[in-house]
């Protein structure tokens, strides 16, 4: 995998640095950078150069963990912390505020068939609010379509947690992102996964045993940023198989 690319507050992008996307897709500027008409894009924070080409996005990963900061499209994992009447307040981290989830921000939803969960339950949720003069809202449906897309309580299994740039790098899925964590983890065992923006990963297996093992390769695939060929040998060496 190639050394990334870091940059300081203020530089200015190459056009060699941008994503070198084929779609008709309008460039999307993500976290830690600034754009300056006509064409100047400087970086606000320090950190990691990061693109895909894919969604025609780049970003800047901050070289501080940092604490999280909801943008709206997110996928997180949040832990419930306490209901008021039509409200579940949640955590995103230890280091943010709560937000806020309605009761009926589910597939089918009623007052009568909305789930009912309890301090330190988890969900799977998108967030659908987030700006600085108000409380931060997530929901679990899709306000489209109506259906969950995915996104709901989360049972069982357990959650780890991990970088932020790391669970940014998992969410972009088929090795994209220098990880085949996730496809190398499914070619040995069967499990689920839900990746949160927030760096949290919520895993599920067969038995705690399995579980235990994907938590540990992913902590050390974060902790150690191995590349493609070190995932695959740690993989093996861990879950076994060829």
């Amino acid at each position: 995998m190639a050394s990334p690319t870091v940059l300081l507050p203020g530089q200015e992008l190459l056009p060699s640095q941008l994503p070198q996307s084929t779609t008709s897709r309008t460039l999307t500027l993500g976290p830690g950078l600034r754009y300056t008409p006509p064409s100047t894009i400087t970086t606000t924070v320090a950190g990691e150069l990061c693109t895909d080409t894919r969604k025609n996005a780049v970003w800047i990963e901050a070289l501080s963990n940092g604490r999280y900061l909801p943008s709206v499209g997110d996928l997180v994992i949040a832990t419930v912390h306490h209901s008021s009447t039509d409200t579940y307040h949640c955590s995103l981290t230890p280091h943010t505020p709560l937000v806020l989830l309605g009761q009926l921000s589910f597939e089918g939803a009623t007052k009568k068939t909305r789930p009912q969960l309890n301090p330190g339950n988890l969900v799977y949720a998108r967030v659908a609010k987030a700006d600085k003069w108000s409380d931060v809202e997530i929901e679990c449906v899709n306000p489209s379509t109506g259906k969950s897309d995915g996104m709901g309580p989360l049972k069982g299994g357990m959650m780890f947690e991990v970088s932020n740039a790391f669970a940014r790098r998992l969410m972009m899925g088929a090795g994209k992102g220098g990880v085949v964590l996730l496809e190398e983890i499914g070619e040995r065992v069967r499990f689920e996964v839900a990746v949160g923006r927030n760096g949290r990963v919520w895993v599920d297996a067969a038995s705690v045993g399995e579980v235990v093992k994907i938590g540990t390769l992913l902590r050390e695939t974060d902790e150690r940023r191995l590349d493609v060929t070190a995932q695959k040998k740690l993989a093996k060496k861990i879950l076994g198989g060829t």
